[in-house]
């Protein structure tokens, strides 16, 4: 089994950062791709960012676009989420997310491997 541990949220300000992580264990993993998953109060679990593990091509949701950066260490087995100029409207929780089949979409079900989430509030 593959466990996926998200580590990195808190409280911020508006314009400020913050990184999350996320770190693979179990079992030889060699996943075709990692994402992170936001779910706001109230709201449906969004897709934010992923990657490839191979290529290392991404992929961003318009709203986080030229804020936030998604990168990967193969050998750590770890995914990172970077979150510059945050705004209150990224505030949730965020899920980190992993696929060893291919991803044709990014519909929180092809994803088979989630971690427990980590809260991200960003306030004014």
């Amino acid at each position: 089994q593959v466990q996926l541990v998200e580590s990195g949220g808190g409280s911020a300000q508006t314009g400020d950062s913050l990184r999350l992580s996320c770190a693979a264990s179990g079992r030889t993993f060699s996943p075709y791709a990692m994402a992170w998953f936001r779910q706001a109060p109230g709201k449906e679990r969004e897709f934010v960012a992923r990657i490839r593990w191979v290529s290392g091509g991404f992929l961003y949701i318009n709203p986080v676009k030229g804020r936030f950066t998604i990168s990967k260490d193969n050998a750590k087995n770890e995914v990172y989420l970077q979150m510059d100029s945050l705004k209150p409207e990224d505030t949730a929780v965020y899920y980190c997310a992993a696929s060893e089949a291919v991803v044709v979409d990014n519909r929180p079900e092809n994803y088979a491997y989630w971690g427990q989430g980590t809260q991200v509030t960003v306030s004014t």
